[in-house]
């Protein structure tokens, strides 16, 4: 275990010191499990910063701490502390085979819309036009949501957008609001140039997605029984599912049969396979062990 200090001055840094816990780890299988703070900007550079350090050998997980919506603050404990505004990371290493996976269970609604002009986590600009009116406009959002941004923050968890990726959709979360430039700022970095689509799903297509990514980590196990797994979930999924909530657990137990499995609702999750990116909203990330 490793633990990268002062992530809200310097996630790119606390990010690189978190994934100290994975060098020496002398197995044939390695992975780093990222624990981070959910109320921090900019995850994704904590990513970059462990994948500095990593390199692409070694997949990168992991969530976001939340506060059951509070927006308060997140906390995490780690060697014998409590810590705010850190990352902390676990390298695990194993004689067996890790499989990974992660689906998001969302559906791409209506037009593709260009993202004309952002900076990081903020769109300014959808088809030229200020995002956040292109936003409320298309989804006919409730008028609440029009001047209050608690209201729209918990509109935006079961709307997400769509970000276009060459393996398939990135969801992103229009987590703040900035009523006085009339932008969305997201949870992780939005490219200009890029193609986003308003994303819809429910109970059924939430729940098949929990399934599908257990059925194709325990896939990536070659053929070895399951002994654990490790999941985050954001808590925009559990929002979909409300009182059906135990039945994703199901859907989990029996994609992995006998294995115990853990996990946490997140405010991000993290799942890097490939490239120095791997932030992802409104996703199921599941690590299963053999």
């Amino acid at each position: 275990v490793s633990v990268g200090a002062h992530a809200s001055a310097d996630q790119r840094g606390a990010g690189a010191a978190a994934a100290a816990s994975v060098l020496g780890l002398a197995r044939p299988n390695r992975v780093l499990l990222l624990l981070t703070p959910g109320l921090v900007a900019h995850q994704e550079e904590i990513v970059r910063g462990a994948y500095s350090l990593t390199g692409a050998t070694v997949p990168i997980i992991g969530g976001a701490a939340g506060d059951s919506l509070t927006l308060s603050g997140t906390w995490q404990l780690a060697e014998g502390a409590v810590h705010r505004a850190a990352v902390v990371g676990i390298g695990i290493g194993s004689d067996g085979p890790i499989g990974l996976s992660m689906q998001h269970g969302w559906r791409k609604v209506g037009e593709p819309m260009t993202v004309t002009t952002s900076n990081g986590a903020r769109i300014e600009l959808l088809d030229d036009r200020p995002s956040l009116d292109v936003y409320l406009e298309r989804l006919e959002a409730p008028a609440a949501t029009y001047a209050d941004a608690e209201a729209l923050n918990r509109f935006a968890l079961v709307h997400p957008l769509g970000l276009e990726r060459v393996s398939g959709e990135d969801i992103r979360v229009p987590g703040e609001v900035d009523y006085e430039r009339r932008s969305l700022i997201c949870t992780a970095e939005v490219p200009p140039g890029a193609l986003v689509w308003l994303m819809e799903g429910d109970e059924v297509s939430v729940l098949e997605s929990a399934a599908r990514a257990c059925e194709e980590a325990r896939e990536r196990l070659d053929g070895a029984a399951p002994i654990g797994a490790v999941i985050f979930d954001c808590v925009g999924r559990r929002l979909v599912l409300g009182a059906s909530l135990a039945k994703e657990a199901d859907a989990v137990a029996n994609a992995l049969g006998d294995a115990p499995f853990g996990g946490f609702f997140t405010y991000g999750e993290i799942a890097r396979a490939r490239g120095s990116s791997g932030v992802h909203n409104e996703t199921f990330v599941v690590m299963v062990l053999a």
